[in-house]
């Protein structure tokens, strides 16, 4: 298994691109983004669990509920959220596409992200489809990832290569955080196409598999957001004896989506609003994956505990202070923590209790901008993994006058 360039559009048959229409005022900026496989392709999502949705997601599942899908449109700048017409602009959005692609509308998927609760005119987006589709291109991944882009900083694309049943296939994504990460499946959005071959109910079955552990362990802020989607379309192109069961081939196309959806989530956290340093808490020996995983989720949440990271102050107590009203099954008297980074490793804590520990080592491993929080639960033999930030000034400067 190989990282590759092309991100979104590494994968036989798909080209994407990305444009500014008008939505967003800042002209510089791309707000609208299609990818487009060659082929009718399996598809599989996952939502937000927000009991707000977005309209995209509504007009999405009624899409997607035969299994299969070709396009994939989506705009930035407005989340089309709380809006009398959202699911009448929604669906306008495919019916575009359908005009200017010749997909059908019932056969694309619609995203959107931005502020909640505006007014969405077809308008921008439909002056701007001509352009849209006339520069679909198989190596357009970063605009396609531009468009989608929100406060983000970076864009965020990965692809791999990888073997089954003889065949070359490949995987490759776009997303974007970068604020309101809390999935529960934030504004995050997920697209990530394949060629493989691969029956709808499985595609579904991996994917939903594959969150658990994945964009379900990711937090920026604590909020989830309304529009959250993660949507993956596999076109069969590759022509690998199709994997209609949980068999080899299967099991290697989990390892190929996992590279992916890992990476993402890694650079959604440490591009986090206003982050400056990207924190994986790695929790081991819990009794059950379930209380590994809560136990990750609630450090990495913890407001004070990302207080402290971003002064790279070694306050383990407030790792201790979230293991204990996470919910999870655990003995605090055997809990241990450590820090690692870049700049070495540093024990804090031992079966609950504080240790001696130098704070001046503590302070150089916690001013690297990637830090590892490590806690032994000492009570068995599962694990897990979260991803977050530091929460800084910025954090609060940016969604102080996001509107406006």
């Amino acid at each position: 298994m190989k990282k590759m360039a092309g991100g979104v559009c590494a994968a036989q048959g798909f080209t994407a691109n990305g444009v500014h229409c008008g939505i967003r005022k800042n002209k510089q900026k791309r707000d609208l983004t299609l990818i487009v496989s060659s082929v009718k392709a399996s598809a599989a999502c996952v939502y937000t669990q927000n009991l707000v949705k977005g309209a995209p997601i509504l007009v999405t599942k009624k899409h997607v509920v035969d299994g299969y899908a070709q396009a994939i449109i989506c705009n930035s700048g407005n989340a089309n959220t709380c809006n009398a017409k959202g699911v009448e602009i929604a669906e306008g959005m495919c019916g575009l596409v359908e005009k200017y692609a010749s997909i059908p509308a019932g056969d694309v998927v619609v995203a959107s992200t931005g502020v909640i609760g505006q007014p969405l005119s077809l308008e921008p987006i439909e002056g701007g489809m001509q352009e849209l589709v006339n520069g679909l291109g198989d190596q357009n991944s970063l605009y396609a990832a531009q468009g989608i882009m929100t406060t983000d900083t970076v864009d965020k694309q990965i692809a791999y290569t990888f073997e089954l049943g003889g065949k070359e296939c490949k995987i490759g994504a776009i997303g974007k955080g970068v604020g309101m990460i809390n999935p529960n499946m934030a504004t995050m959005l997920i697209f990530i196409t394949t060629d493989v071959s691969i029956s709808p109910e499985m595609l579904q079955k991996a994917l939903s598999s594959d969150v658990k552990d994945s964009f379900n362990m990711v937090s920026v802020d604590g909020d989830t957001s309304t529009n959250d989607m993660v949507c993956i379309l596999a076109n069969g192109l590759a022509n690998n004896p199709t994997i209609t069961e949980a068999d080899k081939d299967f099991s290697v196309f989990k390892k190929a989506l996992k590279k992916v959806t890992t990476y993402l989530c890694r650079q959604i956290a440490k591009d986090g609003e206003g982050a400056t340093k990207l924190l994986e808490c790695k929790v081991s020996g819990a009794k059950n994956k379930k209380t590994a995983r809560i136990v990750a989720k609630s450090v990495i949440k913890s407001s004070l505990f990302k207080a402290a990271m971003f002064g790279a102050d070694a306050n383990w107590g407030r790792v201790l202070c979230a293991i204990g009203y996470s919910g999870g099954d655990v003995d605090v008297s055997k809990v241990s923590v450590a820090f690692e980074s870049k700049a070495g490793f540093v024990q804090v804590c031992e079966n609950g209790s504080g240790i001696d520990f130098s704070e001046e080592l503590a302070k150089k491993v916690l001013s690297k901008d990637e830090i590892e929080v490590l806690i032994e639960l000492n009570d068995g033999n599962s694990k897990a993994t979260a991803w977050g930030c530091d929460l800084t000034y910025d954090y609060v400067k940016i969604n102080g006058d996001y509107r406006t």
